[in-house]
């Protein structure tokens, strides 16, 4: 990005100063407005512009933690560059702790938007025209839906700089993923953006070790970069025992036989043998009890951690 002033929602930022801005394009039914803290910090010196985002689904707690802990803790000031940070993209699912916008619309399911359009697409049409077009790269923080439990991931499509990237953040595992049409990363990447999307945890919950390697990524994947110098940070961080993340390529749900009380026997991220136990399913009542077996050798990426499942619902998911 040149190092001259840049203007983000009508504001100037010059070099080496920072500015918290508030998207706002709704209010509440109560007339109440509604803003969407922008926070945006530029280094002195030329470099590239990253956006950083969590709560694109307003029950995603554990994006927005590594958002708030990566602003927290000040890493988001950067020498070179730009760094912009939005910790709760979907501030109206955030309020009433549920996936959806108040029209019932997913966010992530309507971009690029429409400035005319429900107001899930005029948001997206705001966010796509006031802040994606100075950014080059992006992180987007997800977590898993409903009781599925994701390890921490990084999804990617085939392009040879991203999946780079991917390998640079380090989470244990990179999933080869196309972008899903309307999404907020497809919208990115056909504007010429690369994205990193990151799931990990469960929604309505917050999880250490996630919040850990989403913020560890997140530092990685800015000195590469060069927009700030973290090496002490990722000197400390990285522990010998380490591993390079594994690259995923086809990967299936075991999906349950009956409907019951599921009982969990593995730990998300375990590699498992054809065979193994991976759970069971029982009734309440004590009538039967059937065990549920890994139909392939491989890492198990993401499970259901409801206590009580329907016959059909996903289990397990297993890396082929």
């Amino acid at each position: 990005m040149p190092n001259k002033d840049i203007e983000i929602l009508g504001i100037s930022i010059p070099k080496g100063k920072g500015k918290s801005l508030n998207l706002d394009i709704a209010k509440l039914h109560t007339r109440t407005k509604i803003d969407v803290p922008v926070i945006v910090e530029r280094g002195k010196k030329d470099g590239p512009c990253i956006l950083i985002t969590g709560g694109i689904h307003g029950d995603e707690f554990n994006g927005i933690e590594i958002v708030r802990q990566i602003i927290s803790k000040k890493y988001n000031k950067p020498t070179h560059g730009t760094v912009i940070c939005i910790p709760v993209i979907n501030i109206f699912g955030f309020l009433n702790q549920a996936r959806e916008y108040p029209d019932g619309r997913d966010l992530n399911r309507v971009f690029p938007g429409s400035s005319r359009g429900p107001l899930a697409s005029r948001f997206a049409h705001c966010l796509m025209t006031e802040i994606v077009p100075h950014v080059d790269y992006c992180i987007d923080f997800h977590t898993g839906g409903a009781e599925r439990f994701n390890a921490p991931q990084i999804r990617v499509s085939e392009d040879e700089e991203t999946m780079k990237l991917a390998h640079v953040f380090g989470a244990p595992f990179i999933l080869k993923s196309k972008n899903r049409d309307k999404s907020f990363r497809d919208a990115c990447v056909k504007k010429g953006k690369k994205v990193l999307l990151f799931e990990g945890g469960k929604s309505l919950n917050v999880n250490k070790q996630v919040t850990e390697s989403g913020i560890e990524g997140a530092i990685k994947v800015m000195h590469h970069l060069g927009i700030r110098d973290f090496s002490k940070e990722i000197e400390v961080k990285n522990a010998p025992e380490n591993h390079a993340p594994v690259l995923i390529e086809n990967s299936a749900w075991v999906r349950a036989n009956y409907s019951g009380m599921f009982h969990l026997l593995i730990q998300v991220g375990a590699y498992v043998e054809k065979g193994d136990v991976i759970g069971s399913i029982s009734d309440p009542f004590g009538g039967f009890e059937k065990t549920v077996k890994a139909p392939n050798a491989g890492y198990v990426i993401c499970t259901n951690q409801s206590p009580i499942i329907n016959q059909g619902d996903a289990l397990a998911h297993i890396t082929k």
